[in-house]
């Protein structure tokens, strides 16, 4: 077969192989990474010897690295301001803090384990800081974790990269320097930097006026706009690499960034383009990872490989994490979670192949063995421990909130949506209507555009996972019958329905559906702006500055102790109102012992009820 038809074979099944392990992720809730390296494995040198680097020639690298920085922009693209923040005292520490406590830490651990000059391994260091949406991004598909944890990960995903990428050539250069000098490396990391957030704010820019043109254009708009963004994803990072090696990453994260925060139209149909183009891609850089990998050069490094890995996942990774996020809204268990969510991926491989090539024809064959070894064995132990074992963890933890879908965008639908996502829940709506749904998303939320009706859209929003349905649409018929539905197809337990004509009620509570009627809300609230006017005020203001919550009681600290020693711990604005044990509510005098399992009722304003939780909750 000549060499053209083996290459385009062989793409075609790398690509095929890839959508596979797709399915196979979706369909056992196991983040797609863990397919893609054993399937990289499977073929790779090491394996069936079908994807090797001989076999793709010099196209590897290129297609490698136009792939990553697409999957970068991508990545980027999705992280809006607006949900950024709340993290930002966070954010900002694990790109900068973070960072050096990785840098510095992955390189001590390396000198002392392997005994490698520092200079080699503070570019091992450097090249390990990268985590990577490559990598984050699958794991986030599966562990649907708080908004807040979930965005903090996503952005030192996207910047570690950069951060990565431009950091381990810098130090390149020192290794093969004969008298390099600290002013000189920062100087040669701030210019890569600085190259490549112009570049790429530029790009975004220039991709706004066309895509608004093409906007205002006769014929496909959406299409044209899908097209010009994947254009400039790549423009970006070739423009700036031409100006500076490994710039282009910084490029393509900036375009992506900005791009994404800016008013530009189409921009739902363009992340869902690129979403599907990333997935491809993805699919192919892991897979292709396996031509690089060399089971003799992990081999080489023995025991101390094996130290350096368990330095960077169980100390080094989780010390960052916590000073990073000290003093944030984040409980104990999220951090202990993003301690456990820091594989590394594409950037480090890719990168520290080319160095191990140019080593070699410096004549350091060894330090280049050590590189790819240890740069290998830390991704390979981190993708697969970390990337299977996440959603164990999370549920381990309790990390994951409760998942609330919600069929109806309307006014009704969205004001919950608002609630539930204040309190740190995940809300998912259902909306049919094109407009609605856009206007939801405008709002923040997030909205699966489908009709709540049919089982196909309850199956994609995954609603047989959901603690929660609530059905408030303005049509009885629709709720009844998505209620009807979610509870015979799905079996979905908790089912909250809006019923818009009091006499359907009866249809609603047959089902076993709780049912709220708007009517019967009304009467209630002129009864209680009547005989209860201070009350009425209080829960009108519920979500602004006060709350109230319902916790189990986990914590052992708890579990035993007295109502009236247990509100000498309670915050001065919050009051425990309620304990409820086996169903019976008890409105407990100061002798009452709480017990495991017990739920308590809190109110009283909002960050004193988010304090008091802790005395009653496991860790967090």
């Amino acid at each position: 077969m000549a060499r053209v038809e083996l290459l385009v074979a062989l793409v075609a099944l790398v690509f095929t192989i890839g959508i596979f392990a797709q399915v196979l992720a979706d369909r056992y809730r196991i983040p797609s990474i863990i397919f893609l390296i054993v399937a990289g494995i499977v073929l790779g040198p090491e394996g069936l010897g079908i994807v090797t680097r001989e076999a793709f020639g010099v196209a590897l690298p290129v297609i490698v690295d136009l792939s990553v920085a697409l999957i970068v922009f991508e990545g980027a693209f999705h992280l809006r301001y607006e949900d950024l923040k709340a993290t930002r005292s966070t954010r900002l520490r694990l790109i900068t803090v973070g960072a050096l406590i990785s840098l510095v830490g992955t390189a001590i651990a390396v000198r002392v384990a392997l005994g490698t000059p520092w200079d080699l391994a503070f570019l091992i260091g450097s090249l390990l800081v990268a985590t990577g949406p490559t990598v984050i991004d699958p794991i986030l598909d599966v562990v649907a974790v708080r908004d807040s944890v979930a965005n903090a990960l996503s952005f030192e995903g996207v910047v570690n990269d950069v951060t990565a990428a431009i950091l381990a050539y810098v130090s390149f250069e020192v290794v093969l320097a004969e008298q390099p000098t600290r002013i000189a490396f920062l100087e040669e990391f701030a210019a890569r930097l600085a190259i490549g957030i112009v570049v790429g704010a530029l790009v975004a820019v220039v991709l706004r006026s066309l895509i608004r043109a093409v906007d205002r254009a006769a014929g496909n708009a959406a299409q044209n706009a899908r097209l010009l963004a994947l254009a400039g994803a790549f423009v970006a990072y070739a423009g700036a690499t031409l100006l500076a090696e490994e710039a282009g990453i910084a490029a393509a994260a900036t375009a992506g960034l900005a791009l994404g925060n800016l008013d530009v139209p189409y921009k739902e149909t363009i992340s869902e383009f690129k979403g599907d183009v990333t997935t491809l891609l993805l699919s192919f850089v892991f897979i292709a990872l396996a031509a690089l990998l060399s089971f003799d050069d992990i081999a080489a490094l023995g025991v101390g490989g094996l130290v350096v890995v368990a330095a960077v996942m169980f100390v080094i990774r989780p010390l960052l994490v916590f000073v990073s996020t000290r003093g944030h809204q984040f409980s104990r268990d999220e951090r202990l979670f993003m301690s456990f969510v820091g594989p590394r991926g594409i950037i480090p491989a890719s990168v520290a192949t080319l160095f191990a090539v140019e080593l070699t024809d410096a004549g350091l064959p060894e330090q280049a063995t050590t590189l790819v070894g240890t740069v290998f064995l830390v991704i390979l132990a981190t993708v697969v421990l970390e990337g299977g074992l996440a959603p164990y963890i999370a549920s381990a933890l309790d990390v994951v909130p409760m998942q609330i879908v919600i069929v109806g965008g309307g006014t009704v639908g969205r004001g919950l949506a608002e609630r539930f996502d204040a309190h740190g829940e995940n809300p998912v709506l259902i909306e049919s209507d094109a407009d609605i749904a856009r206007r939801a998303r405008d709002d923040g939320h997030t909205v699966h555009v489908g009709d709540g009706t049919v089982a196909e859209t309850l199956r994609d929003v995954v609603v047989a996972d959901a603690k929660l349905l609530v059905v408030a649409t303005g049509d009885d018929d629709a709720n009844l019958l998505a209620a009807q539905l979610a509870r015979s197809t799905f079996d979905v337990d908790h089912i909250i329905a809006r019923v818009n004509e009091p006499e359907n009620t009866d249809a609603f509570e047959d089902l076993g559906v709780r049912a709220i009627s708007p009517t019967e809300s009304a009467i209630w609230a002129i009864d209680n702006l009547v005989e209860r006017p201070a009350l009425l005020k209080w829960t009108v203001e519920l979500g602004q500055s006060g709350d109230v919550r319902e916790v189990d009681v986990t914590a052992d600290a708890a579990v035993g102790r007295s109502i009236a020693a247990v509100r000498n711990d309670l915050p001065s604005e919050c009051l425990l109102a309620l304990v409820n044990r086996d169903g019976t509510n008890h409105y407990p005098g100061d002798d009452f012992d709480l017990e495991r399992g017990d739920t308590v009722t809190l109110l009283g304003r909002t960050e004193a009820v988010d304090d008091a939780r802790a005395l009653f909750a496991r860790a967090g």
